[in-house]
């Protein structure tokens, strides 16, 4: 058999994608880590069914990267873009300048020239995009404040490799270098333009992606939708990523960040789900492809010959960027686990550090064998990265955990049985919480946010830090012994994540489950849940109400008690909202919630609960002209 033909490549890339994916999730290494390992057995070190052909498919494979871009793009809405903007330009901005500097200094004592050693600190300042933003999202992570700092870090560094691929041919012209030609970027429009010609072609394409998005695409989708035909929308989603990544490509830009902008232009667009349902299957197998390849092209002949160099320069490179990290996040006030969760993603070097490299000797900036050896080191500094995101979840964070004071350091070792248990405590959450604690029914509180958890603790919340979809947890918690918990965690996946735990090993718990729109409630209904509530806050409230009718209250009563609690709790919000500076917040909040509770508790004294004992017409009239 051909080894080298389209159908056995295929087959091998499979077959090793299906072997270790899977064995890697079952060992809790991520899909990540499971993809790279997948390369390396195939891959000239091992089995030595990919030879140089790996690097061709790398260029294929980082296409990938470009699809996932969009995607984030068109989950942003420009508003929530606009407000990421000081974390963007402060921490992304911060990251990039101090890792290159450091990297770069190091580079420089080395005996490195001093463009080169530049050339170098820049390449290994920027970190994976793929890897972290496939890891934070498996983990349900992208919304903790580490995900959204990781990304907005991220986002810089995409648009750094813009200025680094301009600044390259610079420093290589400095040093007397001839730019080899056949180069991408000597094939590209503007390669013969004057200085303020290209800045002009380079902006007009910015401004024609915006414009296009805006005014065309959408009419071009409605013509397309109409044909009915989910194949010609597919490939007119497919049509666009290439369109643009071409166009970035021709005008010297990165394909990756004009993708990214299309995506953050289509975000509002009545289009946006189905874009994402077309091209996430081609992301992911893309993305895919990219990780085996990266594993292919480790140079393990090159480790073979120097392995402790190579070792030693991996832990110097990822001991520097973490402590840059760690320093960041420390500045921008981010809690101990976050801190060391954003720390530990971002450490590895990423995937535009391969063109770079690439460019950096055709341009004769850096020989040949100084990249490959940085080169087999970026390789396995992101082969690291699942195994040391791992060892932070599972050595680090339980003896570190969230930030506590005194005694609610014991808060980690869950020594109280309730009848409800409440996963997440989110603006839903918190509003189910408040009113049933109105109500005197104790609930443990479980969130893996550890930002809200301190916050939620200063307004006089008794919350418990942990990833409440972990079994070991939820027993710690008394779910064997409570008789329901409700499920109102933010993560879609990770509650579902939760009902197959609570069903596996608490079957006899009843859940009570937020959903966040009418299509992640069909999906727990087939998972057999029979308590979805879509969440707003009268939601929130009517799982509230249920629950105490299902511990043994009048429904009439637990209404009522409803009813009042959102009249005083909708005035409260109008009187929170005029406050701006966070400990005045939390100071009024705290008296409004302790007032809110005396007033309920009063309210439900006269007449009691063993009062209620009828849907009367008397009291139906009493009530009606109390509430008048």
């Amino acid at each position: 058999m051909d080894q080298h033909s389209f159908l056995f490549q295929a087959m091998i890339y499979l077959a090793a994608s299906v072997i270790m994916v899977p064995l890697a999730k079952k060992l809790a290494l991520g899909s990540v880590l499971g993809y790279l390992l997948a390369g390396v057995l195939i891959g000239p070190a091992v089995l030595g069914f990919i030879g140089e052909e790996g690097q061709d498919i790398m260029h294929f494979a980082e296409f990938g990267v470009v699809m996932m871009l969009f995607i984030i793009g068109l989950e942003l809405e420009p508003e929530i873009l606009w407000k990421l903007r000081k974390s963007i330009l402060g921490l992304g901005g911060l990251q990039v300048v101090i890792s290159a500097a450091l990297l770069g200094g190091i580079a420089l004592l080395a005996g490195l020239e001093w463009r080169s050693a530049l050339a170098v600190g820049m390449i290994l300042s920027l970190s994976s995009t793929a890897i972290v933003m496939q890891s934070l999202q498996e983990k349900g992570m992208m919304k903790s404040v580490a995900g959204q700092s990781s990304f907005s870090v991220l986002l810089f560094q995409d648009i750094a490799v813009i200025p680094m691929l301009a600044l390259f041919p610079l420093l290589a012209n400095d040093i007397g270098a001839t730019p080899v030609n056949g180069t991408e970027q000597s094939h590209s429009w503007i390669s013969e333009l004057q200085g303020w010609g290209k800045t002009v072609v380079t902006l007009g394409s910015v401004v024609l992606i915006i414009v296009v998005g805006r005014y065309i695409i959408k009419p071009i989708f409605r013509v397309v939708a109409a044909t009915r035909l989910r194949e010609v929308f597919t490939a007119t989603a497919l049509l666009l990523v290439v369109g643009i990544a071409v166009l970035m490509t021709q005008v010297g830009l990165s394909p990756a960040l004009g993708t990214f902008l299309a995506g953050v232009v289509l975000a509002n667009s009545e289009y946006k789900h189905e874009l994402e349902s077309d091209i996430e299957p081609f992301k992911g197998l893309l993305l895919g492809l990219f990780f085996i390849a990266v594993g292919a092209s480790i140079n393990f002949t090159l480790v073979m010959e120097q392995p402790w160099l190579v070792i030693g320069l991996v832990v110097l490179l990822m001991l520097v960027k973490a402590l840059v990290l760690l320093v960041l996040g420390k500045i921008f006030r981010l809690s101990t686990d976050q801190n060391l969760l954003f720390a530990f993603a971002l450490s590895q070097v990423g995937e535009f550090s391969f063109v770079l490299f690439s460019v950096s000797t055709q341009e004769h900036l850096l020989p040949q064998h100084l990249a490959d050896l940085l080169v087999a080191v970026v390789a396995i500094s992101m082969m690291m990265t699942p195994i040391l995101m791992l060892l932070n979840d599972k050595i680090l964070l339980p003896r570190l955990g969230t930030k506590k004071q005194g005694e609610e350091k014991e808060h980690d070792i869950i020594n109280e049985s309730n009848p409800v248990i409440i996963a997440g405590f989110g603006h839903f959450g918190t509003t189910t919480g408040r009113f049933l604690r109105a109500n005197n029914i104790n609930a443990t509180i479980l969130d893996i946010d550890s930002d809200r958890v301190d916050i939620l603790r200063k307004l006089g919340f008794k919350v418990y830090y942990g990833d409440a979809s972990r079994y070991n947890l939820l027993q710690s918690a008394g779910a064997a012994n409570a008789r329901l918990i409700i499920i109102a965690i933010d993560n879609e996946e990770k509650r579902m994540e939760m009902i197959e735990t609570v069903k596996k090993h608490f079957p006899n718990l009843r859940m009570l489950v937020r959903a966040t729109n009418r299509i992640d409630a069909y999906a727990q209904m087939n998972a057999g849940m029979l308590h979805v509530y879509r969440e707003t806050v009268d939601t929130a409230l009517r799982v509230g109400v249920d629950a105490m009718s299902f511990l043994g209250y009048r429904r009439y009563s637990a209404q009522r008690a409803a009813r009042k609690f959102l009249k005083m709790d909708e005035f409260n919000l109008k009187k929170l909202s005029s406050i701006r500076e966070e400990e005045q917040y939390i100071i009024t909040a705290k008296e409004l919630i302790e007032e809110l509770e005396k007033s309920i508790r009063s309210d439900n004294q006269t007449p009691s609960f063993d009062g209620d004992t009828s849907w009367d017409e008397s009291s139906l009239i009493k009530a009606a002209r109390d509430e008048g």
